[in-house]
């Protein structure tokens, strides 16, 4: 591929995953729960682990959460996305990138949900001087479950068509 063809594709993927970002916060939030949400923009980042690689997902993630942030987000939002959004692109690459033949793409969003939500109470607890925060982290990790079973299950269906445009091979790998 080349640079130009790239550069244009990871634009687009930082397009798509700040558009899923805004929507996702007009979204009201069935459940009465701070910090729980979908995590829409994770498809992206999912999909651009499995096209480019996680150096290029780290900078989708960046760039979504820095433009995030200045849409209607601040400081403090910046700082939950980065932490939580650079945790689980870290743990969805080594889980994709080693172990991609043992666990589906559902389970690999499952985990990388939980490490977004180990990232935000990290930085939570950092803010707020109190380790007891991490007593909370049950209930999001049950969020994580489910949320990460329906953006893994996104991903699966969205890449699925796409393998020929891709060139992704029934085995995951990239051409």
């Amino acid at each position: 591929m080349s640079k130009t063809k790239k550069m244009v594709l990871l634009g687009i993927l930082v397009s798509q995953a700040l558009i899923l970002h805004i929507i996702e916060r007009m979204i009201p939030v069935p459940v009465p729960v701070p910090g729980i949400k979908l995590g829409l923009a994770n498809v992206i980042t999912l999909i651009t682990i499995i096209i480019f690689g996680g150096k290029e997902a780290l900078l989708v993630v960046t760039l979504r959460t820095f433009l995030g942030s200045v849409f209607g987000g601040g400081i403090s939002s910046f700082l939950y996305s980065i932490a939580g959004g650079y945790l689980s692109t870290f743990a969805m690459t080594l889980m994709y990138k080693y172990y991609r033949k043992l666990f589906s793409l559902p389970a690999i969003s499952v985990v990388g949900a939980v490490f977004h939500n180990f990232g935000q109470i990290a930085v939570a607890s950092l803010i707020v001087m109190n380790a007891r925060l991490f007593l909370y982290l049950p209930v999001l990790l049950i969020s994580a479950v489910i949320t990460g079973l329906f953006i893994g299950f996104a991903v699966k269906y969205a890449v699925g068509p796409m393998k020929h445009i891709l060139k992704i091979g029934s085995d995951g790998d990239v051409a």
